[in-house]
C-alpha cells in the first residue's frame, strides 16, 4: 500500500520538477523527432504531449506505474489530432509484442525504473527493425567533483524524489543494452544545481 506523500504529494513534486523550464526546453528537442507508433516509457504526467507532431505520429501510448501520473497524463495538453493511449504498465515489463513501435521515447525515466538496463533491453525488444530510441535522461556527471557530491546526495534524494539516482550513467547504458548511438549531446542544465544537472540527450537504434 502506497503512503499518503507517494500518492499526493510525490506525484505534485515530479511535475514541478519535470516541468521546469530548462527540462521542458530539453524534451522540446527530443520529442518532435518521433514519429510512426510511438512509445513513451514513463510518461509521467504527460509533459511531452504538447510536443509531438501528429502529422508524423500515428499514436502515442504510454505507460507508467503511477496512478496518479497516469490520470495527469490523460489531461495533460496536447495537439489537436494528436492520438493517445496511457496504459499501467512498467518499463521493465511492457505489455506490448516484439517489434511493435516505430520510435520508443525515453525521457527522465532511467534515473527512477528499478533495473534500467531491463528496461533498455524491453525497449530494444518493441522496437521494429529500423526504429529509433529517443532519450533525454539526467545521470552521472563526467566531472569526478560532482560525481563525488551526486554519491553523497543520493541517498537521500532517492527518497524524496521517488527512487529517482542521480549516479546512473545515461549514453555508456544505452550502448551496453545493444544499441548503436546516432547522436549523443550532454550538457549542465542551466539555472540547476550541476549534481542533479547532467544532461544527455540523443537517438540511438538496435544493433
Amino acid at each position: 500500500m502506497t503512503s499518503f506523500y507517494d500518492r499526493h504529494i510525490m506525484p505534485r513534486l515530479i511535475g514541478c520538477a519535470c516541468g521546469s523550464r530548462p527540462i521542458m526546453r530539453q524534451r522540446a528537442k527530443v520529442a518532435p523527432l518521433a514519429q510512426g507508433r510511438v512509445l513513451e516509457l514513463g510518461i509521467g504526467g504527460g509533459l511531452n504531449l504538447a510536443h509531438y507532431d501528429p502529422a508524423k505520429v500515428a499514436k502515442v501510448f504510454g505507460v507508467d506505474p503511477s496512478a496518479e501520473l497516469r490520470a495527469r497524463a490523460v489531461a495533460a495538453p496536447r495537439p489537436e489530432g494528436l492520438l493517445v493511449e496511457v496504459l499501467e504498465g512498467t518499463a521493465e515489463a511492457l505489455p506490448f509484442e516484439a517489434g511493435e513501435f516505430d520510435t520508443v521515447v525515453c525521457t527522465f525515466t532511467l534515473c527512477s525504473v528499478h533495473t534500467p538496463a531491463k528496461a533498455l533491453a524491453e525497449a530494444r525488444r518493441v522496437l521494429k527493425p529500423g526504429g529509433r530510441l529517443l532519450f533525454c535522461e539526467h545521470g552521472l556527471a563526467p566531472d569526478a567533483e560532482v560525481a563525488r557530491w551526486q554519491g553523497r546526495i543520493e541517498p537521500v534524494w532517492k527518497r524524496i524524489a521517488g527512487g529517482c539516482h542521480l549516479t546512473r550513467p545515461v549514453g555508456t547504458s544505452i550502448v551496453l543494452a545493444g544499441f548503436a548511438l546516432e547522436r549523443l549531446e550532454s550538457m549542465y542544465l542551466p539555472k540547476t544545481p550541476r549534481s542533479l544537472g547532467w544532461n544527455e540527450w540523443g537517438a540511438a537504434v538496435p544493433r
